[in-house]
């Protein structure tokens, strides 16, 4: 058996967490209405049962051809709900306009400045027809690709489900993203159409984005048509003007009365939409989710992990340019007919207080967010939402990189102490498009650890030669078996989705160091790889160092995550810089703002240092572990193959 080398501070976290220290038991009041009474009762039946217990939930989705067989598993190939067609807009819109909810609110929009829209289910119904007879006209159809550059507002939901209806792939890219990251995913997706809005608004200012588009498409002759969703500019901005006959406008296309437009019938196993996440290589990684068992696994997941119930108004402050958007702001909750609350703009502006105003206005119920964000809650201290009442919020659920247990223990108090709540962390991933381990409102919280495997799921931590280590040990975090939700493969490239099962054969291998304690409960410690998780954004070294030795003035680069008291993770970059070159303050503000530029201001560095050299390997392999060895302090581990 080969153990997992895991740094002093992994350790160290260990050894608190098998302490367990403060637990927080389960308010009676949220166990008793619990959509899971008895987690391990289900937990227990799922794993007698699988296939049983997976087509008892494929009932909460609603089928056009019922499915002929539950699963087809010969690990690393899983098909799901063989023989079943469905629609996943038809999903999230027509069972709700046809049945009793047709009047109640689906979507209430919230701008940065005020703004505020609100979509019953009837009217999202007619927005998503509309444009998907506009893109039908544009020639758009089944299979083809649409990548979606949108900040968080109801068009980019549109554009999402009116793909969806047309049974095109639609792939979003996060509007914060540079030119480089958005050409390569245009390039890779194969997309003939891209949806942009020409602006977003952050901390009060206007970010052009159409600039961005113009740049990425400029030279491609595979973009027939840009989709410009025109908000207009602020007083000072410079117009947004069309720049070729490719380029439409979003509402101009459509025609007010094409408010039906027929959903495609989609086999189970056919693409929902590409999403891409940063590997260790730079390349863009186009993890691929297929209709059937994400629809239901996400269906399952908005109720029996999140609680959503029909009268809640559900928040998620995250993005549709992340799995979390896709997941939980849109296909999961609009399924179970949810009335989804989303807000352009960052949760403390235009103050501290506006995300708990809204809270209060709004009567949330049901919170997801980020650590990064309760963090940054806990920076302004308890003060801002101790003035608003909170005494709807009884849940708040935290994902995207380990909730550390002094912000879990603060957002107990102040964020759901009002309502007797509770506040409980998930672990998943863009490839797993919904929670794998949490904690349910029906056993205790221990601050620390994320929690125990949902329903259906086997888990496991082992070593590098795939043993199962005893409680209390680091190692690998696997899972056993496939679920519905995980990706079918990379997009073009399936051999890189053949990877995650190949480290260790039989095993899908999530890349992540974990720990699990006597009682089932796993602890996620940090990344086995050279993937940053910043802000809950995964980042590969890979991505940053490219865009920096892509500078005229850098010959090598090396890029390392370093511990972030907000972020979870921040970004220092090494870089070698080419002969003649000086360095100097200067130099390192345009280095940050070309890697800002080129992937978009999450991937910026938050420090440069440059080194005469970088540690290699004999083989010129860059020693990533030990620059953060020695940031951090730590022993470097075996370094007898360094070159020097």
């Amino acid at each position: 058996m080969t153990d997992i080398q895991l740094t002093e501070s992994q350790q160290a976290a260990i050894r608190a967490l098998m302490r367990d220290e403060g637990v927080i038991p389960p308010p009676l009041h949220l166990a008793r209405n619990a959509v899971l009474r008895n987690d391990q009762v289900e937990r227990d039946r799922a794993l007698r049962d699988p296939d049983g217990f997976w087509r008892e939930q494929a009932a909460g989705v609603e089928w056009m051809t019922p499915f002929s067989e539950v699963s087809r598993i010969e690990p690393p190939e899983h098909q799901w709900f063989t023989g079943g067609k469905l629609n996943a807009s038809a999903n999230c819109l027509d069972r709700h306009v046809h049945g009793g909810r047709r009047n109640t609110a689906a979507l209430i929009w919230i701008g940065e400045d005020g703004e505020e829209h609100t979509y019953t289910y009837a009217r999202l119904y007619r927005e998503v027809n509309r444009f998907a007879n506009a893109l039908k006209r544009l020639g758009v159809g089944k299979g083809d690709r649409v990548v979606v550059y949108m900040p968080l507002v109801p068009e980019g939901i549109i554009t999402m489900l009116a793909c969806a209806r047309l049974g095109a792939i639609h792939s979003v890219v996060y509007a914060g993203m540079g030119t480089q990251a958005l050409r390569s995913r245009i390039e890779d997706s194969g997309a003939r159409i891209v949806v942009c809005s020409d602006y977003t608004f952050r901390r009060g200012k206007s970010i052009p984005l159409k600039p961005t588009v113009d740049e990425s498409v400029r030279d491609s002759a595979q973009v027939e048509w840009v989709v410009v969703h025109r908000r207009g500019s602020r007083p000072g901005d410079e117009p947004v003007s069309f720049e070729s006959e490719r380029e439409v406008d979003f509402y101009d296309i459509q025609e007010a009365g094409e408010i039906h437009c027929e959903p495609e019938p989609m086999d189970a196993e056919d693409p929902l939409f590409i999403l891409y996440t940063s590997g260790t290589t730079g390349r863009p990684k186009g993890v691929v989710h297929a209709t059937g068992g994400y629809m239901v696994g996400v269906t399952y997941l908005a109720r029996a992990f999140y609680q959503i119930g029909d009268q809640d108004i559900y928040w998620s402050t995250s993005d549709i340019g992340w799995i979390v958007g896709h997941s939980f702001i849109v296909y999961g909750p609009l399924s179970i007919g949810a009335t989804v609350l989303v807000r352009e703009g960052v949760p403390d502006y235009p103050s501290a207080d506006v995300t708990w105003e809204l809270c209060e206005r709004f009567g949330v119920n049901v919170m997801f967010t980020a650590p990064t964000a309760v963090r940054m809650w806990m920076s302004h201290g308890p003060d801002a939402p101790g003035r608003y009442d909170l005494s709807r919020l009884r849940l708040v659920a935290c994902a995207g990189e380990p909730l550390n247990p002094e912000a879990h223990r603060w957002a107990q108090r102040n964020l759901v102490g009002q309502s007797d709540g509770m506040v409980v962390d998930n672990w998943w991933q863009t490839e797993i498009a919904g929670p794998v381990l949490g904690t349910l409102p029906t056993f205790e919280a221990r601050p620390g650890k994320v929690g125990k495997p949902m329903p259906g799921v086997v888990a496991d931590v082992v070593s590098k030669d795939g043993e199962p280590l005893p409680a209390g040990q680091g190692g690998l975090l696997v899972l056993r078996r496939p679920l519905p939700y995980m990706l079918r493969t990379v997009w073009g490239d399936h051999a890189r989705y053949l990877k995650y099962w190949e480290q260790l054969p039989g095993m899908y291998t999530a890349g992540d160091i974990a720990v699990r304690d006597n009682d089932g409960y796993f602890a996620v410690l940090g990344r086995a790889d050279d993937v940053m998780n910043v802000a809950g954004h995964r980042i590969g070294t890979a991505d940053v160092e490219g865009s920096l030795v892509r500078h005229p003035s850098v010959g090598e680069a090396a890029v390392i995550g370093l511990p972030d008291p907000v972020k979870g993770e921040r970004i220092k970059a090494f870089v070698v810089l080419r002969k003649g070159v000086e360095a100097g303050p200067g130099l390192v503000a345009s280095l940050k703002d070309h890697v800002r530029q080129d992937l978009g201001p999450i991937a910026q560095p938050s420090e440069i240092e440059v080194r005469e050299s970088l540690p290699k390997t004999r083989s010129g392999k860059i020693v990533r572990r030990y620059l953060k060895a020695i940031e951090l302090g730590e022993d470097p581990g075996d370094l007898s193959t360094l070159a020097d």
